[in-house]
Parts: structure tokens; sequence; C-alpha cells
């Protein structure tokens, strides 16, 4: 069996991998030494042959005694004619086969020991025989490959270490107040009722974010641990985009911001609402937590190459290029300070753009000009069947839970949030970073 290695090209983040191409070690070689062996064995073939004409010519054209070595070596030779040329071939050809095999081992020998260096990849470039040109280039492309997959596993794992130590700091530190708050309630049973209040209410907005905290863990396990899995349904992208606002209403309200959807009145879309409706919700609380306070988050909507283009847009501080590009990476934060009060974990966009491509569409992010935006593109719905009911009577929707994007069908009623604007509104810019 010929041994066969896969190379897979690194895309830069945010960009699909391509796919692996299996590349052969021994393309080529297998042949090129055979046709090599056979010509050498054909050269030799020729070789005797004119060196067995030569000696008849020159035997039979001399005068001889009988005593000659010479005489009686070449009358052996034409006496055992059909013995001695088969045992002069075979032995040559025996020679020619053993220097090939040789080499050939030396090959094998070669190979094995710059596939050992595979396993420890250095900087160092693999040196092969002048023979296997071609391996050297596949299993130095591998070399690379496997230097640049330790790195960005190295950088990931940084990431992640990060991560745990900033909850791990985070958690002490909410946990500290409540402790702190609720022994104060307990030694002072006549404080006032005012303070009372004060205190419980400090106590148990620290821990809300102690339990926001908390579910990050969780969200770390559920990302690196879980399998996707879609249960599509035909959902009005439109309808769930006016209930996700909605329920952002507390959000923008606290950080003065007003939300405008610029949406078609339908956008039927074949997708899991529960996936989707977490996209839109990671990437609303993203432009909630990035955008310039007072500002206006937008949000549009339009059919496109057989499908909808949504884009969400909100002022803020523009993107650098470098950090553009790994904004969909695994725990990673625009945030470097890892403020308490934006962000999470850094999972929100890369789990948006998992599921985003699970249903066969993509998201991409742009930032110029005091402007961040995220596109989003989903295939849209196919015609229905004649006599197909719609969605909303096969499934109607439940109560959203708390917490949570709503699951929303074709033929729900839509909520009109006074925080929206449903009128076009003026081209803001965008701005997100990962924050959850």
């Amino acid at each position: 069996m010929k041994p066969e290695t896969r190379l897979e090209s690194k895309s830069a983040p945010g960009e699909s991998p391509e796919r692996e191409q299996p590349l052969r070690l021994t393309d080529g070689i297998t042949s090129r030494t055979v046709a090599q062996l056979l010509a050498a064995l054909g050269l030799y073939s020729l070789g005797l042959g004119l060196v067995m004409v030569c000696g008849v010519v020159f035997y039979t054209g001399g005068s001889w005694q009988a005593d000659d070595l010479i005489y009686k070596l070449a009358h052996f030779c034409l006496d055992y004619f059909f013995l001695v040329i088969p045992l002069a071939w075979l032995a040559g050809a025996l020679v020619i086969v053993a220097w090939f095999w040789r080499r050939t081992l030396g090959y094998i020998e070669a190979v094995a020991l710059a596939s050992e260096r595979l396993a420890a990849p250095t900087e160092e470039a693999i040196r092969l025989p002048e023979g296997l040109r071609g391996v050297e280039d596949h299993l130095n492309l591998a070399r690379e490959n496997a230097l640049r997959s330790a790195l960005l596993a190295k950088e990931a794992e940084q990431r992640k270490n990060d991560l745990v130590v900033y909850l791990a700091h985070d958690l002490k530190t909410p946990l500290t107040s409540v402790i702190g708050y609720l022994s104060l309630l307990r030694d002072e049973p006549d404080l006032p009722a005012e303070a009372r209040a004060r205190y419980t209410g400090v106590a148990l907005d620290k821990a809300e974010r102690l339990e926001e905290l908390i579910n990050e863990f969780f969200e770390i396990t559920r990302f690196n641990l879980s399998r996707i899995e879609l249960v599509p349904r035909r959902v009005d992208l439109t309808r769930m985009l006016e209930q996700v606002s909605f329920e952002f209403e507390p959000v923008f309200r606290q950080k003065q911001l007003r939300c405008a959807l610029c949406l078609p009145p339908k956008m039927e879309a074949l997708c899991d609402p529960d996936k989707i409706g977490r996209v839109f919700d990671n990437l609303l609380r993203n432009a909630a937590s990035y955008a310039d306070p007072g500002s206006c988050i937008t949000v549009r909507g339009r059919a496109e190459n057989g499908g909808f283009t949504l884009q969400f847009e909100n002022p803020g501080p523009t993107i650098p290029p470098a950090q553009l590009g790994r904004i969909f990476e695994q725990f990673y934060r625009l945030d470097t300070s890892r403020a308490s009060s934006t962000g999470g974990a850094g999972l929100g966009l890369a789990i948006a753009r998992q599921l985003i491509e699970a249903h066969g569409g993509r998201i991409t992010a742009e930032s110029a000009g005091e402007t961040v935006r995220f596109t989003v593109w989903l295939p849209a719905a196919p015609a229905r069947a004649q006599g197909e009911r719609p969605a909303a009577a096969q499934t109607p929707p439940g109560p959203p839970r708390p917490g949570s994007a709503p699951v929303l069908s074709p033929g729900s009623s839509p909520v009109s949030p006074p925080v929206l604007q449903q009128s076009p509104a003026p081209d803001p810019a965008v701005r997100d970073a990962d924050a959850s």
C-alpha cells in the first residue's frame, strides 16, 4: 500500500477552510524507479549481446593453440552457450536489481526519518535525496502546516487559559459583594427599610452577574463538546427580528440606544428558529455592548441571490483590520481590558458563524468610518408544495423563554416595541466586537 499524507491549507480567520487534498508521497517515484530498472536491464542485455558478438568475431578471426587460456575459455562458452549466457545475464541482472533495491531502501529510510520529524516539527527544512524532491516538497508543506496548526492551537489554548483566569477573578468580585451585603443585612437587623432595600438590590445585581459568568463556563463546554443538530422549519425572519429586538428593549433603554428595523414585510427561510434566534441575539447583544451611547442600531434586510441578506450596523470606534480578521475566533474579544460590563467569553461571534454556516449561509464583518457592519446571508425557503399548510398552523409558537431568542413562524402576531423605529433610519456605522 502506498503511504499517503493529507495536507490541509489553513485559511485566514473568518474564512472557510479549504478542502483537504490528498497527496501521495510515492506519486511518480514507483513508475520512475521501474522505468529506470527496465532501462538498466535493457542496456545490460544489449551490452552483453555486443560482448558476445565481439568475442565470437575475435575468436573466429584469430589463430589459437589448443593450450591457450583464451581458446579454452571461448571453447567452453561455445560448448555450453545456452548455459553460460543465461547465467551471465542473470548474474548481471541480480547486481542491477540489488543496486536499485538498496537505493529504494535508502529512500524508505530517508522518508521514515523525515516523517518522524513531522511528529515534532521544527523550523529547519526537511532534506531528502535528489530523487525524492517531490516527496521533500510534500513533507515540508506538511511540516509548515503542522507548525501553523500548533501555533493556532497554542494561541487558542492561551486565550482559553486567559479567559479562565479572568472569569475566576470576575467570579470572586461579585461573590465578595454578595457575601458582604448579605452579612451586613444579617448582622444589622435594625437597618432602615430604605438601606435594607438598597443593599438587597445591590446583592441581587451582583448575584445576577455571578449567574451570567457561571453560564459562560457552560457556554464553553457546549461550544467545545456539542454537535450542532438542526431542526429546520419555515420561519419569517422579519417577525423573528421584530421580537428579538423587542426583547432587547430594556437593554437599549438602559444604554440610551435606539433600534431601527428596515425590513421587507416577509422573509421566509427554512432554518432552525432556535439556532438563528441565537445568532440574532448574539449580534444585537454585541451591538448594544459596543455601540456609542445615544446612537441607533440599524438592522436591514433584503432578498438577494436566492436568499436573504441581513445587515446589523451600529456606530462605534473603527475596528483595526488585524483585529477584524480575528473577530470570529473562539475566545477572542476586542475588549482587552476584559471589563465585566462588556462582553463575555468571546464565543458569541464564533458560535454565530458556526450556526450560520451549518444552515448553508455565511457571515462577514467590516468596519470603516466609525462604523461596524455584520452581514448575514441565509438561503430562502423553497416554494411551498401545493396544499402545504403555513408553518404557523403546523407548529404554533409558544411563549419565548426568558433570556432566550424567540421562536417565530410566519403567521404569528408581531410585537410592536416602542423602542423600535420601523421607518428607515440614517445609515449609522456599525461596530461589534464579540460580546457573547
